[in-house]
């Protein structure tokens, strides 16, 4: 069998998205664009998604989301948040367009790692009428049991597979609220899931109950810009939804989280 016959064949064998090489001789994988992820999106949902805020929305009960991607992408957050059945829901969708130079996985790793910078973060307050911060303090815990806090690390020179980090945040509604955030490495993407490993509280209440909150953030390379998609869930009693608009809760914190992420990607 001749070489390039040969060489055809074993290329037959990799798997159905294409590679590339580096000038360094590396084998690596295409960057993805937004229309391969996201097929079919109409140019005024787009604009949104490039926008500045992104596209984000709570989702009624038991609508379908608006924000797919396409079943080979390999992405499918929104199932592994429905799996704890939440009763509330929210979702996003944002690009954020290449600054000085074109951002990679190891970058929005290290965007994460910067968790003393969502103390202070605004939101808007309807109740007040002014732009408060949602988390007065922030700071990485050593872990769930060791609730001491600890620095953040320095910025990583190499992707992890996977790392998790616990988080105490003083929020301006729920006081000490305590998250644990698990990060794994894809083909393609940085995947960053939030959860609440203690009750979140109103006024002594219990408002969401541990491991009820989750909140997944997807971020991947594209030839636009960094995707940020995130999918939201929360259980909460009927007695608290009555008193407190758990929607726009989830929206505004989600918001704050890849407004951090984002700000986080363009300081490195």
């Amino acid at each position: 069998m001749k070489y390039p016959v040969l060489l055809f064949f074993i290329f037959s064998l990799l798997p159905s998205a294409a590679w590339a090489q580096t000038s360094a001789g590396n084998w690596v994988n295409p960057v993805r664009s937004f229309d391969e992820l996201f097929p079919g999106f109409g140019e005024s949902k787009k604009r949104d998604v490039f926008g500045a805020d992104g596209f984000i929305h709570s989702l009624e009960n038991k609508e379908s989301p608006e924000l797919v991607p396409a079943p080979y992408s390999g992405i499918d957050i929104y199932n592994i948040v429905m799996r704890n059945n939440p009763s509330y829901l929210a979702e996003s969708l944002l690009v954020i367009p290449y600054q000085n130079r074109e951002w990679d996985r190891l970058d929005a790793f290290n965007a994460l790692g910067k968790v003393r910078d969502l103390k202070g973060r605004l939101y808007h307050s309807h109740t007040r009428n002014s732009e408060i911060p949602l988390f007065e303090d922030a700071t990485r815990l050593e872990s769930d049991k060791k609730t001491n806090p600890v620095p953040d690390p320095a910025p990583a020179k190499e992707l992890p597979l996977s790392d998790t980090v616990y988080i105490r945040l003083k929020d301006v509604n729920f006081g000490n609220s305590y998250y644990r955030g698990d990060v794994s490495i894809s083909q393609y993407g940085v995947t960053y899931k939030l959860s609440n490993f203690k009750n979140l509280t109103y006024l002594l209440f219990p408002v969401i109950k541990e491991e009820k909150f989750s909140a997944i953030l997807y971020m991947e390379p594209l030839v636009e810009g960094m995707l940020i998609y995130s999918v939201t869930g929360a259980d909460a009693s009927d007695f608290i939804s009555n008193r407190i608009d758990i929607p726009s809760a989830i929206e505004k914190r989600l918001a704050v989280f890849i407004g951090w992420i984002s700000d986080g990607l363009k300081s490195l």
